[in-house]
């Protein structure tokens, strides 16, 4: 086994520094892809949950008006 180096030269703490900032910009870049993707995940779900509150909406509509129609030919009818 080696023996770890009790100096740190100015070349040495260079290099690491390059090896760390190189790790950090890679950590960086895969962090906005994930985001990206997560961007246009949220965009399709918002979409799809826009779609199905326009339905639920008219759906709601339709029975309450169906209902209102119902209730007043059966007072119509009735009288």
């Amino acid at each position: 086994m080696e023996r770890a180096r009790a100096t740190w030269t100015d070349e040495r703490l260079d290099d690491l520094v390059r090896r760390v900032d190189d790790g950090f910009n890679r950590v960086d870049a895969d962090i906005r892809a994930v985001a990206a993707r997560n961007d246009a995940r949220f965009d399709s779900l918002e979409r799809r949950l826009d779609a199905l509150q326009r339905t639920m909406i008219q759906v709601g509509g339709g029975m309450t008006v169906a209902i209102v129609g119902t209730l007043v030919s059966v007072l119509a009818t009735s009288a």
